[in-house]
């Protein structure tokens, strides 16, 4: 079944954290190795993709597929303050080349939630100076990759700070009634993990803290951790920093960046606690987003309100390996909804399952892209598809039980094995 054109970008994501393996100088890897460590396990080698990422373009290609969204690790290419590195800089130069070489379109993303563990200790995405600090990283990289790519996303999922804000609210609010009847990993779009007790986890931020040389627990800003109303003004204004800054550079880069987004609905008595969600995970971004050139969208499922605000007890669909409802038909809501307010081209860049039944990830994408080229047909500029994700990989704090991917990884092998849901989705595209 081919619905798009090969002009449309029809291809898969991967987040360099999540796939590379050894990002030693990233405050996640900081966060992992920490003794009461919230993560379930540890990265380390990942899935070894970079080392084999020609193999897994390649298998991205034979499926037919003609683009790669990807990121660049801003702890590879700054490990130290004011000290960049050639040699990781190349390595992603290399990268884009060999995606370039064969046909494949590059979409680079500057910050996939990773930061050098460097900016942590400095206030983090709670520091004004993290504006400044990223801008000269940002112009740092497009110096380097000038003339290579089209499009880059400055900062991924760049409301997930506020997303989180939101979740330790609502958790906190429930520890003090004593009430646990909601399920919270499914209300934020990235991989949380909420299985210790109380006690652990204060001792996991304290010892987080200490290891970034923060006072006070609280106040550890990595970027998947809780906002002020100021640090996520932060995160758009470093965002518009970089975009000036990449443009000035190279105007003929397309830059946006992506937002995680759920389908949002409601039952009766719900659509004011549903407006609030809209405007609180969309709508009050629009005034620095509403000129860039792409807006990135991620959605996985929706989230239903009703008299009382978000009540997870109205889905019902079965529930994927993240917790979430599976409801393919969410990404092609969201992609209706945010073209009424944003006018630019739109980019699914990030879209999947976690199942380990690949014959539900096959009807899955089929549901969504059906749906997405009926967006098309109702003259939504949607310029392309990213499934998440090329790879089973290290799905955060949850680390490898989410399989995610289009090709499964033997992590004592490394051995690729493309799944059925590969080939799946690159039918969907002219050869």
């Amino acid at each position: 079944m081919k619905l798009f054109t090969n002009d449309f970008m029809l291809g898969a994501a991967t987040a360099a954290h999540q796939v590379e393996g050894n990002n030693t100088r990233s405050d996640y890897w900081v966060m992992e190795n920490i003794e009461h460590s919230m993560f379930a396990e540890k990265s380390g080698l990942a899935v070894d993709h970079y080392n084999r990422y020609k193999e897994d373009i390649d298998l991205l290609k034979q499926a037919g597929l003609n683009a790669y969204r990807f990121s660049i690790e801003w702890a590879r290419i700054e490990p130290v303050e004011g000290q960049w590195d050639e040699k990781e800089m190349n390595h992603y130069i290399q990268v884009i080349d060999y995606c370039n070489a064969n046909g494949i379109e590059p979409v680079v993303t500057y910050h996939h939630f990773t930061s050098p563990a460097w900016l942590i200790t400095k206030g983090g995405w709670e520091s004004p100076d993290v504006v400044y600090y990223f801008e000269r990283y940002a112009k740092y990289v497009t110096e380097h990759i000038s003339g290579k790519v089209k499009y880059v996303c400055t900062i991924n999922e760049a409301n997930m700070r506020l997303q989180m804000a939101f979740l330790i609210k609502d958790i906190m609010g429930r520890m003090s009634k004593q009430s646990d009847n909601q399920n919270h990993e499914g209300s934020v779009q990235v991989g949380v993990n909420l299985s210790q007790n109380q006690s652990q986890m204060m001792m996991s931020m304290m010892e987080t803290a200490n290891a970034f040389n923060v006072a006070d627990p609280r106040k550890v800003a990595n970027f998947v951790s809780q906002a002020t109303e100021e640090g996520d003004l932060l995160v758009m204004k470093a965002h518009n920093a970089a975009k000036v800054a990449i443009k000035n550079v190279d105007s003929s880069i397309q830059v946006g960046l992506t937002l995680s987004l759920h389908d949002i609905q409601w039952v009766d008595g719900g659509e004011e606690h549903a407006k609030d969600a809209w405007n609180s995970e969309f709508l009050h971004y629009l005034p620095y987003i509403e000129n860039d050139d792409f807006l990135g969208v991620q959605c996985y499922t929706r989230k239903l309100f009703d008299a009382n605000g978000a009540n997870s007890a109205l889905e019902t669909g079965p529930k994927t390996q993240m917790g979430y409802e599976d409801y393919p038909m969410g990404i092609v809501n969201v992609v209706r909804k945010c073209a009424k307010e944003f006018k630019g081209d739109i980019i699914v860049t990030e879209n999947g399952i976690a199942t380990a039944d690949d014959d539900r990830r096959c009807e899955f994408i089929n549901e969504a892209l059906s749906g997405l080229s009926n967006c098309i047909a109702e003259g939504i500029n949607l310029k392309g598809y990213f499934a998440w994700s090329l790879l089973d990989n290290f799905e955060w704090q949850k680390g490898f039980s989410m399989t995610f991917g289009l090709i499964s990884v033997d992590r004592n092998t490394m051995e690729r094995t493309p799944k059925k849901s590969l080939k799946v989705l690159g039918s969907f595209i002219e050869s």
